[in-house]
C-alpha cells in the first residue's frame, strides 16, 4: 500500500514536453515527494480522473495540480464521492467541497474575516449589474462565477461600460452563481499578495502583479511573480483565516489585496488545489508534510 498520493491532472502525469511551466509543477512535486520520504511516508503520483489507479491502496491523496477539475466539476464531484468512500483527503472532502464555492468568502466574514467588499448573485437571479452597483454604491466592479478557477470568466466592469455588460452578466447569472466585488484600483498599482500557511503556520509570500492594461494578476494573463515581506499584521490575518475554518487545513494560501487606505483584505483562500511556490522558500516543503502527517494520522 502507498502512504500518500499527490494528485496532478493529466496534462501533467508524465508529460512528453516539459515546458518551464511544467518543470515548476515537477519541482514543487519532488519538494514535497522528498519531505515526505524523509517522515518515512511512502509517495506515488497520478493524474487524479485515472480511472485504473487503486484509491482503496492508498492511505491518502493529496490534491496539487488538478486544474481542470472546475471545468469538468461534474465529473469532479462525482469522483470526489467515490474516492472519498476509499480512502482519506487532505485537505478533507467537507473543506474541499466548502472552498469550491466562493460562498465560503461570505462564511468567513461572518466570523470576523474581513474580505473584498462583495454581492453574491444567486443563479437565476433577476437583480440586473446596475441595480447592484447602485445598492452597494460601486462604480466599478468584478464579475466572477462562484465556482471558477484562474480567473474563468472573469470580468472587470466599468461604470461607463454598465449598460453594455448587462446582457454578459444576466446570461452569466443564467447558469450560475456568481459574484460581484467592488473594483479596487490598488489591484493594479500595488497588486495582490499570496501567503503560504501550512498546518496554520504562515512560511512564506510572494507578490503578484497584473501586466500593465490589465487587472488579472494570473499568469496566463501575462501575470508575474515577485517576492514579498508580509507586515506582522498581514501574517497573523493569514493564520486568523485558516483558524477560521472548520478544520484546520493542512495546506494553502490566504490572498490579499489592500483598500485605498491600505487596509487588507482577504480576496481568496485557497485550500484546495493552490499554486504554493514552494520552490521559493524549500523549507515550506517540511511544513507542508507535517500537516499532512497531521491529518494522516488523525
Amino acid at each position: 500500500m502507498v502512504d500518500i498520493t499527490v494528485l496532478t491532472d493529466q496534462r501533467y502525469h508524465e508529460p512528453e514536453v516539459i515546458t518551464p511551466y511544467i518543470q515548476n509543477i515537477l519541482d514543487e512535486y519532488d519538494l514535497l515527494k522528498n519531505a515526505l520520504e524523509e517522515m518515512g511516508f511512502s509517495v506515488a503520483r497520478i493524474n487524479w480522473d485515472n480511472p485504473d489507479y487503486d484509491w482503496a491502496g492508498t492511505k491518502a491523496v493529496v490534491f496539487r495540480t488538478v486544474w481542470d477539475y472546475f471545468e469538468r466539476y461534474d465529473e469532479f464531484q462525482k469522483w470526489l464521492s467515490e474516492v472519498s468512500r476509499q480512502t482519506k483527503l487532505i485537505n478533507p472532502l467537507s473543506l474541499i467541497q466548502w472552498n469550491i464555492d466562493k460562498h465560503y468568502l461570505l462564511d468567513l466574514q461572518r466570523k470576523g474575516i474581513d474580505i473584498v467588499p462583495t454581492d453574491f448573485i444567486d443563479k437565476g437571479t433577476l437583480r440586473s449589474l446596475s441595480l447592484v452597483c447602485e445598492t452597494n454604491n460601486w462604480k466599478d466592479v468584478v464579475i466572477k462565477p462562484a465556482i471558477s478557477g484562474a480567473a474563468f470568466h472573469t470580468y472587470k466592469i466599468t461604470n461607463d461600460k454598465m449598460s453594455s455588460s448587462e446582457t454578459l452578466f444576466s446570461s452569466l447569472v443564467a447558469e450560475r452563481d456568481m459574484l460581484v466585488q467592488e473594483y479596487l484600483p490598488t489591484i493594479t498599482t500595488r497588486g495582490e499578495a499570496s501567503l503560504m500557511v501550512f498546518n496554520g503556520k504562515f512560511t512564506h509570500a510572494i507578490l503578484k502583479k497584473a501586466k500593465a492594461g490589465d487587472f488579472r494578476v494570473q499568469d496566463d494573463f501575462g501575470g508575474t511573480v515577485h517576492p514579498y515581506e508580509p507586515t506582522a499584521p498581514e501574517i497573523a490575518f493569514a493564520e486568523a483565516v485558516f483558524a477560521a475554518c472548520d478544520i484546520l487545513p493542512a495546506y494553502g494560501r490566504a490572498d490579499i489585496v489592500w483598500d485605498e487606505d491600505g487596509n487588507h483584505l482577504l480576496s481568496e483562500l485557497e485550500i484546495i488545489e493552490p499554486e504554493l511556490w514552494m520552490r521559493n522558500h524549500p523549507p515550506s516543503a517540511k511544513h507542508f508534510a507535517e500537516g499532512i502527517k497531521r491529518m494522516l494520522l488523525s
